[in-house]
């Protein structure tokens, strides 16, 4: 595409966010039947063979670029229906449109840090800069916003999010320093870690065992929670030998391993169910493959580890012994590339989302499958 088309491109979906705005608040004030939406990653029109692809061909293509969210700009009106005047607003916005947040919140993503597909199939980002974790709904065409961090309290920055029981979503807010427990409506039912945790970032869950993994960056551990609150155990102190940490960031947990981004130590470390350290992977260098600033990790059902080089914007994909495989991204703002990524998450359709934070999208590629 040309810099021109891309001018386009750009102008006609900022003319169209523009225009589903006024047409909300139009029916707002009016008290007119608010619109229906349908949600749409951005893709829809564009053959498969046409999206960008890794590796690119002649070479056999193993991921697929499969679309974005940015906001506003994932809706389009499709038909009205009987739905209350408020929940148009509800769906610009998510409260007063005038207040700050609420401006915010009409823009879209701000810096989106990481999130998950719960069992619903919504997509729950957070973003700390609004700060508050959206909603995409796309079997509902819906936008949520949730705000509430508890009573009287709002998000002040959520960074790590990860599935509870009983489908609650759990928040680490960085600032706040306590986890979330939100239900699935988005409501909060409770918290832990208070006066525990430092500055609690990443988040994952043994679900098997009902125990939360909590990335505390500030205090170099991982402290590890069962699923009442209860602090059970912490792993690693502050150090660069094995099983030591450096700024610890973002965790994932799959097939009984826990695998930590130690950020500041320039690779992740992978942990078993005893907290024995089973594998590292990257090392700090100059050479693609190395890492300087790992941040977003994540396993696929093949067992691929993904994690994401913030410093150089890369995603990397490792297979499961750790060994590099092939790069995805690099600077830029055009698709498939990355500035400053943070989160990374894996849902069951094998769908790869990277938080591309200051681009302010979630990037989605598709996992084509093999090796």
């Amino acid at each position: 595409m040309t810099t021109m088309g891309r001018r386009e491109v750009r102008r006609r979906g900022g003319g169209r966010a523009l225009a589903l705005a006024a047409t909300l608040l139009l029916a707002l004030l009016t008290g007119c039947t608010p619109p229906k939406f349908v949600f749409l990653y951005g893709v829809e029109e564009i053959p498969s063979s046409e999206r960008p692809q890794w590796p690119p061909l002649p070479e056999v293509p193993r991921y697929l670029y499969a679309g974005q969210l940015t906001g506003r700009d994932n809706y389009r009106m499709v038909e009205q229906t009987g739905s209350r005047a408020e929940d148009v607003m509800r769906w610009v916005v998510g409260l007063d449109p005038e207040s700050e947040i609420g401006k915010r919140i009409a823009k879209g993503l701000q810096r989106p840090q990481s999130g998950l597909v719960d069992s619903r199939g919504r997509i729950i980002v957070a973003d700390n800069s609004i700060p508050a974790l959206l909603v995409f709904d796309e079997l509902q065409g819906k936008f949520g916003v949730w705000l509430k961090a508890g009573e009287g309290k709002k998000f002040s920055s959520p960074v790590g999010v990860a599935h509870g029981p009983k489908g609650e979503v759990l928040v680490a807010d960085s600032q706040l320093k306590w986890v979330v427990r939100l239900n699935p409506e988005g409501e909060p039912v409770g918290t832990f870690g208070k006066e525990v945790l430092a500055r609690p970032t990443g988040l994952a869950r043994d679900a098997e065992r009902g125990i939360v993994y909590v990335a505390d960056s500030q205090a170099d551990d991982i402290k590890v929670f069962d699923d009442h609150g209860t602090l059970l155990r912490t792993i690693g102190k502050m150090g660069e030998e094995p099983g030591e940490f450096n700024a610890p960031t973002h965790l994932t947990f799959k097939e009984g391993r826990l695998y930590v981004s130690d950020t500041l130590n320039a690779r992740v470390q992978v942990f078993d169910r005893q907290d024995k350290l089973v594998l590292t992977i990257g090392q700090r260098g100059l050479n693609m493959g190395n890492l300087v600033r790992p941040k977003g990790v994540a396993v696929d059902g093949e067992g691929h580890i993904y994690v994401v080089e913030s410093f150089h914007d890369y995603l990397l994909v490792y297979d499961s012994e750790g060994r590099f495989l092939m790069p995805i991204g690099g600077t830029g703002q055009e698709v498939g590339s990355f500035f400053l990524p943070s989160g990374l998450w894996i849902d069951e359709r094998e769908r790869v989302f990277i938080s591309d934070m200051f681009n302010g999208r979630v990037t989605i590629l598709q996992f084509l499958g093999g090796s």
